[in-house]
């Protein structure tokens, strides 16, 4: 780009110019201009809108300190945001940067995300990368989403045939391992007054970490940055300039606005930098955050998440170079003052009809709200304002489920403790009655309950992985234990030589846990495989499949109804017992 920090390549080569010396061509008085009009190009990005066809409730249904999101609301916006004229609509494409669906409300989850694939179509988007969650019921199921088809188990549960995604999902950094070949084609090239635009689509190269090993079997997942590159080579020998990457991995602000990009860090930030300078323009996502950045003279940006942004990005780009010039971004809040879009009304209606009963059906009642807000746990140092930073900690609705899964497993598997891992509690409960998609909307992955024997030696090194990872899990009421703010936190590649966990300070049932005692131990499958960074786990012995863990959570508030929030007492630091 002509633009501070961003390149413009040469517009003609030695030969070009020979050729010009040894030419004469008669220039008439309208051919005289010697820069043609620039050709103006907007995108409409969205990222981790997650199945939130209706309204999200809640803190996930405001941004800007408004109510924002829901398909028939991103719908109006969307259009209106292409403009009015056939020239502007041409101009404009729409794209997203993974995590469309999976981790969904009920009203789209219950039907294997057909309801959202089809609302992208109707939303008219063109191209999107997947995001980890595309991976949750494996590869083959994402493949159904792109081709269309029944669910092999389930059918058409709507009654109608799934025809699959209009748009095209990219992905270049996910490969057959057998193959080696892309799962999904690496990049799409759209064509517009004669520029071609090529959009590179990725996810996070730490997928196998953070979703079920089953979901990502057979697949090897590529390096974000050297993928880029090499695709943006490819693209570049198709003579393709202008280049925009379409990355499911992100960063955050340190309390910027939707259009900021104060105190940003982040996995995206070095990815960005070692891209190649001929990407111009990165849509990120992941985080769920929002962000208006330039890194290394590349446009990144990123749209929060269910719906409630759409980044809107104006590109002008050279017609004679093919390159971008230009580029500017502008978060646009996707507000609910706006007439809702008729298709997707009814896309909304014809499944609502089809959930049928199930989703209202009251299973619960709590005597106040139950929130997934994490309290600090002990303080790690400063950030660049000068302000603490905290290691977040228990969480009063991550303690319920907890206590909720060691219920469902006491007394057949003579479970004495569980754990939950904090990125499986996906919502808060309200105060009042629970419903059946309330319970489904805080805990929507549908994994498995294991229950295995690990000894007090890997239950300490589970603990001491909790801060290597930096995702301390909520544990039933049954344990307590002590962390030290002094400590020293265990490298990945050692990771049960922490000391951030006080040694002998560990109860289970108010007795201490030695190393070498057994104990029948409950987590989720995902945690089981070594989900989230836990491989110790994968060292459990005599694992017993159980329960749905949503299955279990409802008939935990079934049965303890009316249910308080738990107390957060689980965990205590040596600072707060040493004073006390």
């Amino acid at each position: 780009m002509s633009v501070p920090g961003m390149r413009r390549r040469a517009a003609v080569g030695l030969a070009a110019l020979a050729a010009t010396a040894f030419t004469t061509v008669a220039i008439q008085p309208d051919q005289a201009e010697a820069d043609p009009k620039p050709v103006d190009v907007k995108l409409l990005a969205i990222n981790d809108f997650h199945g939130n066809l209706e309204p999200p409730t809640g803190s996930s249904g405001t941004i800007d300190g408004q109510p924002a999101g829901g398909a028939e609301y991103l719908a109006t916006q969307l259009a209106k945001l292409r403009g009015k004229t056939k020239k502007e609509q041409d101009h404009t494409v729409t794209v997203a940067a993974g995590d469309l669906i999976g981790a969904s409300p009920l009203l789209s989850a219950a039907f294997h995300d057909e309801p959202t694939i089809e609302e992208m179509n109707l939303a008219g988007l063109e191209f999107t990368s997947v995001g980890n969650h595309e991976f949750d019921e494996g590869a083959t199921e994402l493949l159904r989403m792109q081709k269309g088809g029944c669910h092999p188990v389930d059918g058409c549960a709507d009654g109608t045939p799934f025809k699959g995604a209009k748009f095209q999902y990219l992905s270049a950094n996910a490969f057959k391992t057998a193959t080696g070949q892309p799962l999904l084609p690496p990049y799409g090239i759209k064509t517009i007054d004669g520029v071609k635009i090529g959009f590179i689509g990725m996810t996070l190269e730490g997928t196998p970490q953070i979703v079920s090993q089953q979901g990502v079997a057979g697949l090897t997942f590529a390096d974000e940055a050297e993928t880029a590159n090499k695709y943006a080579r490819i693209l570049r020998g198709q003579n393709v300039e202008a280049i925009v990457v379409l990355l499911h991995e992100g960063g955050v602000q340190n309390g910027g606005g939707i259009n900021d990009c104060t105190g940003f860090s982040g996995p995206i930030v070095d990815i960005a930098n070692r891209m190649d300078p001929s990407i111009d323009v990165i849509v990120s996502g992941h985080t769920h955050a929002a962000y208006n950045c330039n890194i290394n003279g590349k446009l990144v940006t990123s749209a929060s998440s269910f719906g409630r942004l759409v980044t809107e990005i104006d590109l002008k780009i050279d017609q004679r170079t093919k390159d971008v010039i230009s580029a500017k971004a502008n978060n646009v809040v996707v507000t609910r003052d706006a007439p809702k879009d008729p298709a997707s009304t009814a896309l909304i209606d014809h499944y609502k009809t089809a959930l049928g009963p199930v989703a209202d059906r009251v299973v619960g009642e709590t005597t106040a709200a139950i929130t997934r807000a994490q309290e600090n746990l002990y303080q790690t140092g400063v950030d660049a304002n000068g302000k603490p930073t905290y290691q977040t900690g228990e969480s009063a609705l991550g303690n319920l489920i907890a206590d909720a899964q060691l219920v469902a497993t006491d007394n057949e598997q003579n479970a004495v403790a569980a754990f939950m891992n904090p990125g499986g509690v996906r919502a808060d409960l309200g105060a009042g009655r629970v419903t059946y998609s309330d319970a489904f909307t805080v805990q929507p992955f549908a994994n498995n309950l294991v229950t295995l024997d690990l000894t007090g030696a890997q239950l300490y090194c589970m603990l001491e992985q909790q801060f290597t990872v930096a995702r301390v899990l909520y544990a039933s009421s049954t344990v307590h234990y002590l962390v030290d703010g002094n400590g020293t936190t265990a490298p990945v590649n050692a990771p049960c030589s922490g000391t951030r966990v006080v040694r002998g300070s560990l109860t289970i049932n108010g007795a201490p846990v030695t190393d070498a005692a057994t104990f029948r131990v409950t987590v989720n499958n995902f945690l089981s495989g070594g989900g989230d960074g836990f491989g110790v786990l994968t060292g459990g012995k005599n694992a017993v499949t159980g329960m749905i863990d949503l299955d279990a959570f409802v008939a935990y508030l079934t049965e303890k109804s009316p249910v308080s929030p738990p107390a957060l007492d689980r965990i205590q630091t040596l600072a707060e017992v040493s004073a006390a």
